[in-house]
């Protein structure tokens, strides 16, 4: 019988924090950045991983040359690839969208950048620069609806990540990019963090949150700014949105050999945004893990158990399921609630790029068992990245590429699991609406990352609420029964 051994409300009663927050300087994690400069590069690859890359792929070690071999093909890592920078971006319903070029792009100058680092070839440092300065030259505003939180998390954080590596090439405008990127993508996360558009903190689901951290964490180590690195870091532990750790996954429990199970939150919404955040939330931990900031072990490595949740949901194993109703609304307008009562039937073949940065993290580098984590990487593998996954914005959410940049030798996790991350870190079911949306949050539906009535996936009424501090609804029944199927 699986028991509930923890839970956390999915509110906290205070705002948001912006006080200093790091990681835990303890025995076998790295220790908190210091006062001194970053890490460079220091997102989701460091020096030493790109210098792995590299040499393994010379070596033609299996599995780096075949996802080596998945990046040269795709048609995003040629150097002959040519930007379409857009003076003003536009995501969401009731706009003339056009981000499809600036997720295209981003994913070209990351992938040219990253081939440039394992081949030592100048061509495709070159073209990631200019697609990059051309944008830094171009861009003025990110808008359109709610869906531009959306556009200024996912890219914003991708962007960061593609000009890391190539911040130290000549011709790259480092001063520029770095305005861009503080000003459109940082700064509207930023927001979106303290004020969720002027809704109720609960409105928006975990993902929104999530890329909205990681575009936030990125871009204060692009700039450095430890202040807002802080900031990012300090909502992963506390924030009140549900995409802090202990909203995200709000309840724990005991699975015996499997290690516990996380419950997902929006496991009970439907696969594909489950297997956003998790990749959302593996991202923010590998940049914060790369300036000695230990996110992947906080509150007892509670996003493993999340990710092993969702790993064994998604292979279409059974998992336990606690019921939970969120609130939703504007603030001072309307209001409403969705419940969930099932975690939401999968698709046993659906797929993303998210698996063998969470799986190498924990099974490599710290020696922990991951066993549904590590059976699905195993079916992805090898991973590609942006354009092999669909045509779609979904499709381009992660940067990819897991298995040629986060394979790890076993040989690895001793020495990462007893010091800082490395030499390059710094010496310092269904349901159907209570009540209608406004079209002033509402995401648009049918894509990956969109909230509101739209969603593919109804709702049915709350029943038997409890009211908590801050207004956000949860029901929780602790005598229901546990492991219903997924399917």
């Amino acid at each position: 019988m699986t028991r509930q051994i923890s839970r956390r409300s999915l509110l906290k009663a205070s705002g948001v924090a912006v006080g200093a927050a790091a990681g835990i300087a303890a025995a076998g994690r790295p220790a908190a950045a210091a006062d001194g400069a970053f890490a460079h590069p220091g997102l989701l690859h460091t020096r030493t991983d790109l210098d792995r890359m590299a040499a393994k792929v010379k070596a033609g070690a299996a599995p780096y040359s075949a996802g080596f071999a998945r990046l040269t093909a795709n048609r995003h890592a040629q150097s002959g690839w040519q930007a379409r920078p857009q003076a003003v971006v536009y995501r969401g319903s009731g706009t003339p969208e056009n981000y499809a070029l600036l997720y295209n792009d981003i994913h070209a100058a990351y992938q040219n950048a990253l081939r440039y680092h394992v081949t030592g070839e100048s061509a495709y440092a070159d073209t990631a620069v200019a697609v990059l300065n051309a944008w830094s030259s171009t861009l003025t505003a990110v808008n359109g609806s709610a869906d531009r939180f959306l556009a200024a998390g996912l890219y914003g954080y991708q962007f960061a990540n593609a000009a890391e590596l190539v911040r130290d090439h000549g011709d790259f405008e480092l001063a520029r990019f770095q305005e861009m990127l503080s000003k459109y993508f940082g700064a509207v996360s930023d927001d979106f963090l303290v004020r969720h558009n002027g809704a109720v903190v609960s409105n928006y689901w975990t993902n929104w949150d999530l890329a909205a951290m990681a575009c936030v964490l990125a871009t204060g180590v692009f700039c450095d700014d430890r202040a807002q690195v802080a900031r990012a870091v300090d909502y992963f532990k506390h924030g009140d949105g549900l995409g802090a750790i202990g909203n995200a996954i709000p309840v724990v429990y005991d699975e015996g050999a499997d290690g516990g199970l996380g419950e997902w939150l929006e496991a009970g919404r439907d696969q594909g945004h489950a297997l956003l955040g998790v990749g959302l939330m593996g991202t923010l931990c590998e940049m914060a893990w790369n300036q000695g900031i230990d996110l992947y072990g906080y509150d007892d490595s509670r996003f493993l158990k999340g990710a092993q949740y969702v790993a064994k949901w998604s292979l279409g194993g059974r998992v336990p399921f606690t019921a939970s109703t969120r609130r939703k609304g504007a603030i001072g307008g309307w209001s409403g609630s969705e419940t969930v009562t099932a975690a939401a039937g999968v698709d046993p073949s659906m797929t993303r790029p998210i698996w063998a940065m969470i799986a190498n993290h924990y099974t490599r580098r710290r020696g922990m068992p991951a066993t549904y984590v590590t059976r699905i990487a195993a079916k992805a593998a090898p991973e590609g990245g942006g354009g092999d996954y669909g045509p779609n914005s979904g499709g381009y959410d992660q940067l990819g590429f897991g298995t040629l940049a986060f394979t790890r030798d076993r040989t690895e996790a001793a020495a990462d699991a007893t010091s800082s991350p490395g030499p390059t870190a710094p010496a310092s079911a269904s349901a159907s609406a209570s009540a209608s949306s406004s079209p002033s949050v509402m995401g648009k539906g049918g894509d990956l990352a969109a909230t509101g009535s739209g969603d593919v996936v109804g709702w049915t009424a709350a029943t038997g609420i409890t009211a908590l501090a801050g207004g956000l609804l949860l029901l929780r029944r602790r005598g229901r029964e546990r492991g219903r199927r997924a399917g």
